[in-house]
């Protein structure tokens, strides 16, 4: 039996070169795989990329539309799309070039080699100091909360096999890290570099604020590690006022008096109210997941959905 692919691409704003994009696929696929599909999910565009994905239906008759209600996030519209996802292996892309389609064979010759999970890492890094050490920090703590040692460059171009979406079949939390759901079905993680061109229009909408807003949802989402840190400082801290105590005590003792002075007592209590706020702070981030999850808000709703009148399984 031959190689059978589904190339799920999340859009966003992306209405000038969704036609390039489904144009270069349309000349790689049929050299890689024996039946495929493109499923182009619009998560939300402010543009005309809905209208644009209708047309590319109609012209294409391997290509699927699917159309959220709302933007929900990158994470969110991949993990509706690969549950739309009719094939074998399931490539994941950006909307916006920086992923060439023609690379996409390398993706699948690796998974041949007897993996389950394949990430497309850049030769070099494309964005500025910043970006690229706050990126390489978030896929660390990724790579860590997986469980997965041996990767360190998690990237958005990927392959997978189908069947691993099983292991996240009754996830529907909106909160969607579609990595950490791929390490829940297999820990066969490979990485194989790729060519990585500029982005042909607009910018990146992964500021350095939303990274750091990423890494601090993964952390608080998907391990306690957090929490153990909180109880670590209360160790720590309360050995350090323990301390304290035996050298005020000890002080007295020995040498007839006390520890003079308003600003020791001050620092001390300063360090420990600072202590207490942090891990404070950290039961508050769990005790805020806690109450999104309990509200059952789904990862998306599907607005609507599309594909060619004459369409069928290639």
């Amino acid at each position: 039996m031959g190689i059978t692919c589904s190339v799920v691409v999340p859009v966003y704003n992306s209405q000038p070169i969704l036609p390039d994009l489904v144009t270069r696929l349309a000349k790689v696929l049929p050299g890689i795989s024996d039946r495929f599909e493109v499923i182009l999910v619009n998560d939300g565009s402010r543009d005309e990329s809905w209208q644009t994905i209708c047309q590319l239906v109609q012209l294409y008759p391997w290509v699927r539309g699917i159309d959220l209600m709302r933007n929900y996030g990158q994470h969110n519209a991949l993990l509706c799309g690969i549950r739309a996802a009719n094939y074998d292996l399931i490539v994941t892309m950006d909307d916006d070039l920086q992923h060439p389609p023609e690379e996409i064979g390398k993706l699948l010759q690796e998974l041949d080699q007897g993996y389950d999970v394949v990430y497309g890492i850049p030769e070099t890094m494309p964005h500025g100091l910043w970006r690229n050490l706050t990126s390489k920090l978030t896929k660390q703590v990724l790579a860590r909360i997986m469980g997965i040692n041996t990767i360190r460059n998690i990237n958005a171009f990927r392959a997978f096999r189908t069947k691993i979406r099983q292991a996240f079949e009754l996830y529907h939390t909106d909160t969607v890290i579609l990595d950490v759901l791929l390490s829940w079905g297999t820990s066969r993680f490979s990485t194989v570099v790729v060519r990585h061109d500029s982005r042909k229009i607009g910018r990146s909408n992964y500021t350095f604020h939303k990274l750091v807003g990423q890494a601090l949802l993964l952390v608080t989402s998907f391990s306690t590690a957090p929490l153990r840190l909180a109880s670590w400082f209360g160790f720590f801290f309360a050995l350090f006022g323990m301390g304290v105590f035996i050298y005020v005590i000890g002080r007295y003792i020995f040498l007839g008096y006390s520890v003079p002075g308003f600003p020791f007592l001050a620092s001390t209590i300063a360090i420990f109210s600072g202590a207490q706020l942090f891990s404070i702070g950290i039961i508050g981030e769990y005790l805020a997941r806690m109450f999104n999850q309990s509200m059952g808000r789904p990862p998306y709703v599907i607005k609507a959905s599309t594909q060619h009148s004459q369409a069928a399984i290639l």
